[in-house]
């Protein structure tokens, strides 16, 4: 690499800016309580609830929500999502990978109570998409949102759709996890539709 473009990557590095670069509030959905900590660059799930959350941004109804994670640690579970249309802590739309599990899973969480919601076409007694979730490595996960229909991403693949009419207004955006897992979070994004 040359003198200049190594300046130049290098001046790129040290100019982006720090994530998360906004605020987040923090919680639980159930007992306990969640350990968020601030990692660097990434904001790291450390155990401590049954469901724990990091809301951020503004009310979005329809658009995406997408991040980094990695599954380090757990023995309960091991486990990193990404939630929409957030009402409160006992109210919204999560997906997530489970590394323990290998799959994931999209759910409506309503008064507290966690529903997983079936993709398109899947039998009553399926239970979200088998997928390989490796532990300590990272991985992608997305889910567009458009009015009643969710199509959920692992690792830049769209794995399954699901429809529900449960949350139909705008909410915010987040990342969740659960139990005692230990996971790192970085590169998240949210956009409402163009």
């Amino acid at each position: 690499m040359t003198r200049p473009t190594l300046a130049i990557v290098l001046l790129l590095v040290l100019a982006a800016p720090a994530w998360p670069e906004t605020e987040w509030r923090t919680g639980t959905t159930g007992k306990g309580s969640a350990v968020w900590k601030t990692e660097g660059r990434r904001l790291a799930y450390r155990g401590g609830a049954d469901f724990g959350w990091a809301i951020s941004g503004e009310a979005i109804r329809d658009g995406f929500v997408e991040v980094r994670f990695r599954p380090v640690q757990g023995r309960r579970d091991r486990a990193g999502g990404v939630i929409w249309r957030w009402r409160d802590e006992n109210n919204f739309y999560m997906a997530r990978a489970n590394a323990l599990e290998n799959n994931v899973v999209a759910y409506k969480i309503v008064e507290g109570r966690r529903t997983d919601l079936k993709p398109v076409g899947a039998s009553a007694g399926d239970y979200g998409v088998a997928t390989r979730v490796a532990s300590n490595a990272w991985h992608r996960l997305r889910v567009d949102f458009d009015g009643a229909e969710f199509t959920v991403h692992f690792d830049g693949v769209p794995l399954f759709t699901v429809r529900d009419e449960t949350f139909t207004k705008a909410g915010q955006v987040g990342l969740w996890s659960k139990a005692d897992s230990v996971t790192q979070f970085e590169e998240f994004r949210a956009e409402p539709k163009s």
